[in-house]
């Protein structure tokens, strides 16, 4: 009998520790991309501009690049402003807009990229998707993934609690979005990755559990290591399927129809995992989806990120169109603006009761 095996698509390395930031040129050295410190390090004005003046010492090599937002045109810029600089690698220092926009920068210039999370707010940091604003509103573009992570734990508890609480609701939402996946498979026969649905929904049954709060070394780990497995499901799956079903078509219509209010990505994929699950019928579920998001101030209402009933309505309704052939128990139900009113009815008397 022949011996099968996968190569399965991952980090190079992963450091998620306390201090790990300062160890940054170290650490590349080691991993040899770059022994001579001659990288590009895109920043944003926040926190990557802060922790400048702590690491320029470390990387008298490297060129820093400053990234206005988390748009495709911003990306392109950063691409054509490193073309003649001959680096060894870049690094995207940041947070989830600035991630995405050195990955897409790094993926047009043909160099690995190194991400570094100064906050845990989504999975962005290992998969293989770039999320950036276009002149239609937000597009998904499919990029490698960074050849390595880095997670100082002492940055991310720097880092405002609302956006390492809306990483646990992307986390979590995982476990919804496999549901979605294995409905699929019933239904309509797509296949499903085994085990990017173990990684996946592990990663999420984690966070789902885990008795921490928003400060505790143990959680905050906990997160970042269930970010990378969620981003390497993503990367085994060779979609963003683990990671994505009817929780983050809510999230996008959410975006798209309300572009000026839409909240935290990982607090809207977290409320559409609540309800998806709700309208799946997995009831115990549901409560504790319910229950984790609360512990961790996040939303598990609409009215909670700031849209009425009807508006959540009108999101929910037009959230199978914005991933065009994915099916999700939206899709499945096929619900009336009425009926999709009355669902979410119940599930806020369930969520109250």
């Amino acid at each position: 009998m022949p011996v099968l095996t996968r190569l399965v698509p991952s980090p190079v390395f992963v450091e998620i520790r306390p201090g790990a930031l300062d160890a940054l040129a170290g650490i590349l050295a080691d991993q040899r991309l770059s022994a001579a410190g001659r990288i590009a390090i895109a920043i944003s004005n926040g926190s990557g501009s802060r922790l400048r003046a702590r690491l320029e010492p470390a990387l008298p090599g490297a060129d820093w690049y400053n990234v206005d937002d988390g748009s495709l045109d911003a990306a392109v810029r950063l691409a054509d402003q490193m073309r003649a600089g001959h680096y060894d690698a870049i690094v995207g220092l940041g947070g989830g807009k600035i991630i995405d926009a050195a990955k897409y920068a790094a993926a047009r210039v043909g160099l690995p990229l190194v991400a570094v999370a100064t906050n845990l707010a989504h999975d962005g940091i290992c998969s293989p998707v770039s999320t950036l604003d276009n002149d239609a509103g937000r597009g998904s573009y499919g990029v490698p993934s960074p050849i390595g992570i880095v997670v100082d734990l002492d940055v991310i508890r720097q880092a405002p609690q609302r956006f390492v609480a809306a990483g646990i609701g992307d986390v979590i939402s995982n476990i919804s979005a496999c549901a979605d996946w294995e409905l699929s498979h019933s239904v309509t026969g797509e296949p499903v990755d085994g085990l990017a649905v173990a990684m996946a929904r592990s990663a999420g049954e984690n966070l789902l559990r885990h008795p921490g709060n928003l400060q505790d070394k143990d959680l905050l780990t906990a997160l970042a290591e269930a970010l990378v497995l969620s981003g390497i499901a993503m990367n085994i799956a060779g979609s963003t399927r683990p990671s994505s079903g009817a929780c983050h078509e809510i999230s996008h219509a959410l975006d798209v129809l309300y572009p000026k209010r839409s909240a935290q990505h990982g607090e809207q994929v977290g409320l559409g995992a609540a309800f998806a699950s709700f309208l799946r019928g997995e009831r115990e579920l549901t409560g504790l989806i319910v229950e984790r998001l609360a512990r961790h101030g996040l939303p598990v209402t609409a009215a909670q990120i700031g849209f009425t009933e009807a508006e959540f309505t009108e999101a929910v309704h037009y959230a199978p169109n914005t991933r065009p052939g994915r099916f999700t128990i939206l899709e499945h139900l096929d619900l009336s603006p009425s009926a999709i009113r009355d669902a979410y009815a119940d599930y806020v008397q369930a969520v109250n009761d």
